[in-house]
């Protein structure tokens, strides 16, 4: 390049920096934040107090069937104490849950408090509007009770701080501490003594795993204050059992107790002197370790009492990690920038950080929890922190080697210390890929050992454990066969999703293959390159689809001695005549997991090229595309089906992914309670709707980002591991379609720092680690193309 060349080259991305420098910084994301989406109509959302990522979750529970987060944002269910962990947006049974503080303000005397589940649950007030009477905000909660107590609530990472204000002339007001009434109700072996002069409660409790056959132990250690005044000795105390308080007991075996019972600890307190409120703290440290230890957590983190302080501190970590995404609102609804924040504030409540409770083994490295699951999470959560938050991720990363190299496998599904039940693949395998194919040359200074991140890959890749339904994959036959067979019986695990576990070990596979090629293994790389194109192995070219005029060929149960077995491609979707689910059932033998064959039939991620050579060419591929959306085979609640409106992308038709893109998010995410398609799975659909949002969706374990426009004029990322900031402007921004159809949105024409990008349909990651500027100009002509170069269309494995 002549010098001259250079200097403007150089001169129009340094006009382009200071240009991007001119937006307005957002420097409260949190006050976008709207915790209450997702928490009616199945998503399961928590929106109670928590740091990024916290141990700690305080939240309200209720008495709703659908309390897998503890609260329902329907008023008609009670709210039935304020407890210390929970996950977000899971199925199964109700996690977690555990020790929750219920208020008494009436009780016609200590004896006669209705301390169980049951007696002592309140409706909440309702609002003019019908809702609750509940705030969220990032790190607080707070609700007004039907019986005027008002409840909030903020934390740190393993403790929690509640304030509970009392009404004006509650002569008695009073405490009650649940030991053993988790989520599921399945408390066993509990242990709990309280001290009659200062009211600290420890205890503790075994509890079983929600989606799994395990159990776990958890403590707290939980003190009492005044706030305003000195709160005093209790002048009342005791064990409850059931809704029956003891007065003057202070040990459990002071009680006749069973086989899960319903048991705690209730005090009687002075209420403020004249003329003050009686406002009561309660600070819950919690511990998978001891009770000891939870009071020692709680002393750490909270030594003062201070609600104020430490809401403040907690909204401050949310706020310096949400603002690292900035955007630009001109234009834009500010309802469209509530569900961004918001869908990415919801990306980093789990998993969560339980680094020094690890009971199982001692340990100096960082240990996470409440994976659940990584096949939820794994194709759009962790690339959407590869973007903003790499530190988080490496500590991630380095918690899982650390449990394989002590468990045998990488974590896949796990709550509390306990095994969970694997959905899809070893997908654990794809997010250790991702970080480091993006973050090769940062690891060493992440703390992240390449030997012993690539040794974790090859176990879950070449062994097979003893319990392949909780840790691992089925690797023998997988070795021996290239696919998951039909018919073998194995006694290591459930003999079903042969079809879907195929699909996900060979992206498995190729995330491994792209591991061993950044590592300098071709050897490596070549053989698990090879396996990832086995998805193409349970593709029978033959199967028809009813009603599907055109659409040939499906992914399909395949015996071990190669021939088909046949599963309808129907099955599991809505046109399904035998209305069908593909939930975890051992007598299942369709194949398939949570979508239907026509689903499963478009996920190869890795090799979208080559599904395009094996559904016939592009003009197939993209009337099989249209099929699936118009006739409502696309599945908006389940993962399988994310990549599926970016797919046009690999057709040369982008356009249509941008319109398909958009069309998702209006007919299925806002910002009400019930915002979101179905579970929110641990932020799965939280990091998939901020991704479409912003105008990218990632591939993960590789280094690319398929692009589209964003719904803001200028959308940036600071990334902590480059000290980079990437801004991606739209030139000619005119709005956002309501329907998501139409409009001047989609990309003509792409510039990185002033100069033309090789391709309209993706952004390499080397943008990303220079801190960029991206300039799209935009058209409201659907037929855009990805570019006329020999690297327009994004790479797919059979080109590379």
């Amino acid at each position: 390049m002549r010098r001259e060349q250079f200097l403007r080259v150089v001169l129009l991305g340094a006009l382009a920096a200071a240009e991007a420098q001119t937006l307005t910084t957002i420097s409260d994301p949190a006050s976008f934040v709207i915790p209450f989406i997702g928490t009616t109509n199945g998503g399961h959302v928590f929106p109670g107090a928590t740091l990024p990522h916290g141990m700690v979750k305080a939240g309200m529970d209720t008495d709703s069937p659908g309390n897998h987060a503890g609260y329902d944002g329907d008023p008609i269910f009670n709210a039935t104490g304020f407890s210390q962990l929970h996950d977000s947006g899971t199925g199964g049974a109700v996690p977690l849950s555990n020790f929750k503080l219920w208020p008494f303000a009436q009780c016609s005397s200590f004896e006669k408090c209705p301390t169980s589940l049951d007696g002592r649950k309140t409706l909440r007030r309702v609002l003019a509007n019908g809702l609750p009477d509940d705030f969220a905000s990032p790190g607080y909660f707070s609700t007004n009770l039907s019986n005027s107590i008002r409840v909030e609530l903020t934390s740190t990472r393993r403790t929690a701080l509640h304030r509970y204000t009392f009404p004006p002339g509650t002569a008695h007001p009073r405490m009650a501490v649940d030991i053993t009434n988790d989520g599921q109700m399945s408390s066993t072996d509990p242990v709990m003594t309280l001290d009659p002069d200062t009211a600290q409660v420890m205890g503790g409790a075994s509890f079983a795993a929600s989606f799994g056959p395990g159990r776990y132990s958890a403590f707290t250690c939980v003190s009492f204050k005044g706030e305003g005044f000195t709160l005093g000795k209790p002048t009342e105390y005791g064990v409850w059992l059931a809704d029956f308080p003891v007065r003057g007991t202070t040990n459990i075996l002071q009680v006749y107790y069973g086989f899960r019972d319903q048991l705690g600890a209730l005090f009687t307190f002075p209420p403020a002197p004249s003329g003050k409120q009686t406002v009561i703290l309660a600070r819950v440290g919690v511990s998978l370790i001891s009770s000891a230890q939870a009071c020692a957590n709680a002393e750490e983190e909270i030594p003062d009492f201070d609600f104020e302080r430490v809401h403040q501190a907690n909204r401050a970590q949310w706020n310096d990690l949400l603002g690292r995404v900035q955007v630009d609102t001109t234009g834009v609804p500010r309802e469209t920038t509530e569900l961004f924040y918001s869908s990415l504030y919801r990306s980093h409540i789990s998993p969560a950080d339980y680094t020094g409770e690890n009971p199982k083994w001692n340990s100096s490295e960082p240990y996470f929890d409440s994976f659940y699951c990584n096949w939820d999470t794994y194709r759009t959560l962790y690339p959407l922190m590869s973007l903003h938050d790499p530190v988080t991720f490496s500590r991630i990363v380095r918690g899982m080697v650390d449990i394989q190299k002590n468990e045998g496998w990488l974590p896949e599904c796990r709550g509390a210390t306990a095994m969970h039940f694997i959905q899809g693949g070893s997908n654990a395998d794809p997010i250790l890929g991702e970080f480091f194919v993006k973050f090769q040359d940062q690891a060493a200074a992440l703390n992240v050992s390449a030997t012993d991140l690539y040794n974790a890959l090859l176990a879950d890749a070449e062994i097979q454990p003893p319990n392949w339904n909780l840790q691992g994959r089925q690797a023998n036959i997988w070795k021996q066969l290239n696919y998951i067979p039909d018919d073998m019986f194995d006694a290591g695990g459930a003999n079903t999703k042969q079809v879907s576990r195929t699909l996900e070990h060979s992206f498995n596979d190729f995330a491994i293959s792209q591991v061993a090629k950044a590592l300098g293994k071709a050897d490596d790389g070549r053989k698990y390159a090879k396996r990832a194109g086995n998805f193409a192995n349970v593709w029978n070219p033959n199967i028809t689809v009813p009603g599907g005029p055109g659409v040939l060929g499906m992914m399909q149960p395949r015996f071990a001695d190669g021939t088909f077995n046949f599963t309808d491609p129907r099955h599991c979707s809505i046109h399904d005549p035998a209305q069908a689910t593909c939930f975890l059932n051992a007598a299942n033998r369709d194949g398939f997991y949570e979508g239907s064959p026509i689903l499963y039939s478009q996920y190869a991620p890795q090799d979208t090229a080559g599904l395009i050579e094996l559904q016939g060419g592009v003009d197939k591929f993209v009337s099989r595309l249209n099929f699936i959306f118009d006739q409502g085979y696309f599945e908006p609640t389940d993962e399988p089906s994310q990549q599926m409106p970016y797919m046009y992308h690999y057709a040369n038709r982008p356009g249509l992914s941008t319109q398909r893109s958009r069309q998702v998010i209006a007919q299925n995410f806002n910002t009400s309670t019930n915002g979101l398609p179905g579970n929110d799975d641990s932020g799965a659909m939280g990091s998939y709707a901020a991704f479409y949002l912003a105008g990218l969706y990632p591939l993960p374990a590789t280094r690319q980002f398929l692009l589209s426009s964003s719904y803001f004029p200028q959308i940036s990322f600071f990334n902590p591991a480059f000290n980079k900031t990437t801004t991606i402007k739209s030139k000619g921004f005119a709005g956002n379609p309501a329907t998501g159809t139409g409009g001047h949105v989609f990309v003509q024409s792409v510039t990185v720092n002033g100069k033309p990008y090789k391709s309209n349909c993706y952004l390499d990651w080397d943008v990303f680690t220079a801190g960029s500027v991206v300039e799209l100009t935009l058209t409201d002509n659907i037929n855009v193309s990805c570019g006329s170069g020999k690297d327009a269309l994004p790479p797919s494995l059979s080109r590379l």
